[in-house]
């Protein structure tokens, strides 16, 4: 099992940054992606951002070149820099991360999730 706190949201103006953190905890050794999730009101969950634990980067088209992603991995603590704020970017935030084991199995965790509201 795998724990995941967010902290980070907020209120923010259009143009302003914050910076998103999710701590990891428990079966640290089994994680091999962490990313961001989020949902706005009325809409289906998507992608944001992911990092591997290779190191590879995977963004949403809307938050590329606005958003960084990034891990700490002796810690197990991902980031979202969030720059360039938009309205559109208001929604809930949810840490992601997925376990694989030797035998190849996954499982998939979720954080409670972390409101960020953009504001025009």
């Amino acid at each position: 099992q795998v724990q995941l706190v967010e902290s980070g949201g907020g209120l923010v103006q259009a143009g302003g940054s914050l910076r998103l953190s999710c701590a990891a905890s428990g079966s640290t050794f089994s994680i091999d992606t962490m990313g961001w999730y989020r949902q706005a009101p009325g809409k289906q969950r998507e992608l944001v951002a992911t990092v591997s634990e290779g190191g590879s980067t995977n963004y949403a088209d809307a938050v590329q070149g606005r958003f960084t992603i990034s891990r700490d991995h002796a810690k197990n603590i991902v980031f979202l820099q969030m720059s360039s704020l938009k309205p559109e970017d208001t929604a809930v935030y949810y840490c992601y991360t997925r376990t694989m084991y030797s035998d190849r199995t996954t499982n998939h965790y979720w954080g409670q999730g972390t409101q960020v509201t953009v504001s025009s």
